[in-house]
């Protein structure tokens, strides 16, 4: 007698359809499925779903597990859905770091005014190492809870400093005690559970998780009661972000992680689809799922030896797994950094409106749709509007309605619509890819009749009848790790065996739990320092597990009826490149606020100064915008910033000047106090040639212009601290970072113009100097002598000479590292008088001018020319240029000596691709060696002749096409369509031969590559000459 097959039921709840799917697991086949509409309270359309399969087999008590797949909980933040969402208390463990930028900066308004509750910045956190920048004072926690138990909050997040890597102290946990016996009914979120290393972006995640836990628990104990209902016992997961299978219990505790679960779910579903079929290559493959509106394209991780389903599965097939997203993303408008499958969406489905031009008769599909109308507005269903799917019917490649209705369209629109589709699908596609090699995909999704049968880069297109979720347990590691001692390879396996080990401690079966993701990154700037990220991840095990969740039903904040939602669109509130509500509606009459020969900074100037910043930095110096974000609020709690040009002080004046230092990781997860280090160094030494104590200068100016540390010293100088103006101009402007001593810090000083102007070559335009790691630690510089071995402790103290301003230089690089290797630096201050021959003048207005070009090419939809725009705005062709555009077709890059050095290659675009912003004037491809910025841009024709087109000390720049944001040479990957521009250097660089000899290609090791001049320089307009007389 034949046993009953285990069956396993997969359900997938969307905006209109609920789908349900019985999988046999032993035959490895679908063997029932329906689809019924969603309904107003879920759990009824799951109810109607999930009966409808069962009665279709004569056993349905053999299900094993269910797993759902939801957008309940993303879609309560995307409607703002205060019936749902809770306000969020924040406890951050942070010590003195992190003060300007609170919980909850950079929330849109309306979602901050939703869910922002009292926060706690508090004694605690760790540094990069994992030592204690401050012990845990319950004093402190315990007043805090006393605080928040007045106001009748429910939720409260815990967040410290580093807390990913805090396995030994776990000052989170101790914290989340505390609170819990004082607080007796409130749920709390630990951040360490919720997201990865970036303190503003876990911290974020972990309010969101926070805000929905309560509905969550009362959504998914719905789930469990639907499943009782129908008599079935077995466990109930839920779907997640990155394709793993949740209990419902870690759902009700972690909601965040099933935001995504929609487009996974087409992604696992194809592959176990693609499980089923013998002669599916053994390579990664792109999902195309595509549906009535949009499309969904995602990539199918391949790993070799990772059984994905079950137990007698192919191990030479795609993992099942979707590639993650970037370590940050936005989702409703805040900034996050947990798992999310990298997903690409276009306004592709069944029911895109197709348009013929009247005077180009260019042909256009979508995008936008009829959507869930499409069986009343299309042609083939009797309706008035010509569709994608008529398209299709019309082409004979699918049998849909009524044919007739479609037999008389000009074939001229049907051929046009089809190449339009074509074209949309492969430019697509390509940008998803991580290399140029031709890569299979699974075509799901009803809309899947509109793709032609061969693509450009596709080396085969599949097409499966079905989709459905699958079934896997994870474990994910996160960590700092000391390599120093022991090699990379071992630390490694060690890493891993901690995240097997948590796999199978969450249900996976460990006989076939393995590695899907195993990812080591140096830290830039350390010795023998790596970060890990591993994932593992097994089939269930089958094992019952217990999951019962705990419902608060004296509770009234969420929705009375837990699974009664209003059906909404997803709708990304605002992205990295948009500006908020602050944002003047029309960029051209913007006018900025000049009175009395001082330029009062709006929010609006402080955010395109940042993009205009990032550009300047030429791929290096870090995005500005945490310090975007605490300059924003800053200024919006009334603080004021100024800008002055140089004329307009004595030539007595005390300037100060400085920025940060060291390792990018360390600024993911703190700040550090600004305030305090410029006090430290105009209190030290012999300062301007004689002894003077300063009590604060007389403007303060910017180090460099590029990156974060263009903006850094607006904190500094606001009416909040020193209360003196920013003087418009920077002391580098060509965005150098270099490094000949271990690499053990991100900035050279002596290659910055008041060094280029100490003809002694001694340093004495940059001493006395200090630099502080915001903890107290404070490292001062005087004068120089021979000996500097152990001169240094993490003690205030004065070093002794040295010969060369090199020393200098590798002095304050070791003390960065001693003192978690990243540090704020303030310089030698100087007199206003000597700024006039060292300074470049005007490169806060040159951000401006950039930030300012970039959102009116935004607003006028005008990015396809975002290079020529940005070359007017800088001071036009004749000192700048766009040097090239095309896609990044390779990129390569390796940490050497603390930097990474690499090269970028950006291919020309084909005559074929129409790419919104194609270009055909450029052929070839153009090779950009980076270290930590790019250095210089080689063309190379078509026929292999090479040019060098521009080199430092002139400024190379990549931009993003789709949006004219600059790109940090971290953010270089195939696919992504560029422009790349090039501004002339200015002559404190280009018109001395100390100048070059510190700023040329010769002093990054290309000795080789000759310099030549990209065009002339022109000089940056000041916005105060421009504007003043206006106001």
């Amino acid at each position: 007698m034949t046993s009953p097959p285990v069956l396993r039921l997969g359900v997938d709840v969307g905006g209109t359809n609920t789908d349900a799917v019985l999988l046999d697991k032993s035959a490895r086949s679908v063997v029932a499925s329906a689809k019924h509409p969603t309904t107003p309270d879920v759990t009824l359309g799951i109810q109607h779903a999930v009966e409808d399969v069962l009665n279709q087999v004569p056993y349905p008590t053999n299900v094993q597990a269910i797993s759902i797949g939801t957008t309940h909980f993303v879609n309560a933040l995307i409607e703002r859905d205060s019936r749902r969402l809770d306000r969020v208390a924040v406890i951050r463990l942070c010590g003195p770091f992190t003060r300007g930028t609170p919980p909850f900066v950079g929330f849109p308004p309306d979602l901050r005014s939703l869910l922002e509750g009292p926060c706690f910045l508090v004694s605690g956190g760790l540094q990069i190492d994992g030592s204690e920048i401050a012990p845990v004072q319950p004093s402190e926690i315990e007043s805090a809870c006393r605080e928040i138990v007045q106001t009748g909050i429910r939720v409260v997040v815990v967040s410290a400093v580093f807390a990913p890597i805090d396995f030994v102290i776990k000052q989170e946990e101790q914290v989340a005690s505390i609170v819990r016996k004082a607080l007796k009914h409130v749920v709390i979120v630990c951040s360490k559970e919720v997201a990865h290393i970036g303190l503003l972006e876990r911290e974020n995640a972990a309010i969101l998780n926070a805000s929905l836990v309560r509905y969550a628990r009362k959504t998914v104990s719905g789930f469990q009661r639907a499943a009782r209902a129908l008599g079935l016992r077995c466990p109930v997961f839920i779907t997640s972000n990155d394709g793993m299978l949740l209990s419902c219990t870690e759902a009700a505790r972690l909601p965040i992680r099933t935001f995504s679960s929609g487009p996974t779910n087409s992604m696992r579903g194809a592959a176990f689809l693609a499980s089923l079929g013998s002669d599916i290559s053994k390579q990664s493959a792109l999902v195309v799922d595509i549906g009535g509106t949009t499309t969904d394209i995602g990539m199918l991780l391949f790993v070799a030896w990772f059984p994905v389903l079950f137990s007698s599965y192919d191990l030479q097939r795609p993992s099942g797994f979707p590639r993650q997203a970037a370590a940050h993303h936005e989702l409703c408008g805040v900034l996050l950094n947990f798992s999310m499958p990298h997903v690409t969406s276009i306004g592709l489905g069944g029911g895109s409106h197709v348009r013929q031009d009247p005077g180009t008769n260019k042909v256009t599909v979508g995008p936008t749709s009829v959507g869930h109308t499409i069986t009343s507005q299309a042609l083939v269903f009797n309706g008035p509007t010509l569709t994608a799917t008529d398209i299709a019917v019309a082409a004979g490649r699918a049998s849909v309605g009524d044919s007739s209705r479609v037999a008389d369209i000009n074939p001229a629109v049907v051929e046009g619509a089809q190449r339009s589709i074509k074209r949309m699908l492969q430019n697509t596609l390509d940008a998803m890819k991580t290399s140029a090699g031709e890569v299979p995909i699974y075509l799901v999704g009803g809309g899947s009749i509109l793709a032609p049968d061969e693509l450009q880069g596709v080396s085969r297109v599949h097409r499966f009848p079905h989709y459905d979720v699958a079934n896997a347990i994870s474990g994910i590691i996160d960590s700092f790790e000391d390599t120093s001692s022991t090699p990379v390879s071992e630390v490694r396996k060690t890493v891993e065996a901690r995240a097997i080990n948590r796999a199978v401690s969450a249900g996976a079966d460990p006989h076939h739990v393995k590695i899907v993701e195993s990812e080591v990154i140096p830290i830039a700037y350390t010795s023998g320092r790596c970060r890990f990220y591993v994932k593992a991840a097994g089939e269930w095990n089958g094992v019952p597990i217990l999951d019962h969740i705990e419902i608060d039903d004296t509770d009234n904040n969420c929705a009375s009826s837990p699974g009664e939602i209003n059906q909404g669109t997803y709708d990304d509130f605002c992205t990295l490149g948009d500006h908020t509500r602050d944002q003047v509606a029309d960029v051209l009459s913007y006018i900025p606020n000049v009175r009395d020969n001082q330029w009062f900074l709006s929010v609006t100037d402080l955010e395109w100064i940042a993009d205009g910043c990032y550009v300047l930095g030429c791929g290096g110096g870090g995005s500005p915008l945490h310090t975007l974000l605490e300059l924003k609020e800053m200024a919006r709690a009334g603080s004021v910033i100024r800008v002055v040009d140089l004329a307009s002080m004595s030539s007595d004046a005390v300037v100060g000047w400085g920025g940060g230092m060291g390792s990018p990781e360390v600024l993911m997860g703190n700040g550090f106090g600004w305030e305090d280090i410029m006090r430290r160094v105009q209190n030290y030494g012999h300062s301007l040639g004689h002894e003077k104590k300063i009590a604060k200068p007389d403007a303060l100016c910017a180090l460099e212009i590029g990156g974060t540390n263009g903006m850094i010293n607006m904190i500094t100088g606001s009416d909040k601290n020193y209360n003196v103006p920013i003087i418009d101009g920077d002391f580098m402007q060509v965005f150098m970072r270099h490094n000949d001593y271990d690499g053990l810090t991100s900035l050279k000083l002596t290659q910055t113009t008041p060094n280029v102007f100490d003809p002694s070559s001694r340093g004495l335009n940059l001493l006395p100097s200090a630099i502080s790691s915001g903890d107290g630690n404070i490292v001062v510089g005087s004068t120089l002598s021979e000996h500097f071995d152990g001169a240094f402790t993490h003690s205030s103290q004065i070093m002794t000479s040295a010969k060369r301003d090199t020393d200098a230089d590798a002095i304050m690089r070791a003390a960065c590292v001693e003192m978690g290797t990243h540090v704020g630096m303030a310089i030698k201050p100087l007199k206003a008088k000597d700024l006039q021959t060292m300074m470049i003048a005007n490169t806060v207005s040159l951000s401006w001018r950039i930030g300012r070009a970039i959102m009116l090419a935004r607003k006028q939809s005008n990015i396809g020319d975002i290079g020529r725009i940005i070359v007017d705005a800088v001071g036009g062709s004749g000192s700048a240029k766009v040097l090239f555009s095309g896609k990044i077709t390779d990129v390569r890059r390796r940490l050497y000596k603390g930097h990474t050095i690499g090269e970028v290659v950006v291919t020309a675009l084909s005559t074929d691709e129409d790419y919104p912003n194609n270009s055909k004037e450029f052929m070839g491809m153009l090779v950009i060696p980076f270290k930590n910025e790019n250095l210089y841009a080689e063309h190379i024709s078509e026929d292999g002749k090479t040019t060098v087109k521009a080199a430092v000390p002139d400024l190379i720049a990549l931009l993003d096409a789709q949006n004219g944001s600059a790109l940090g040479t971290q953010e270089y990957k195939y696919g992504l369509r560029v422009v790349v521009i090039g501004i002339t250097g200015a002559p404190q660089w280009t018109g001395t031969p100390r100048g070059m000899e510190t700023g040329g290609p010769g002093a990054f090791g290309f000795h080789d590559i000759p310099y030549v001049p990209l065009g002339v320089y022109s000089p940056p307009k000041s916005v105060i000459d421009e504007f003043g007389h206006r106001n």
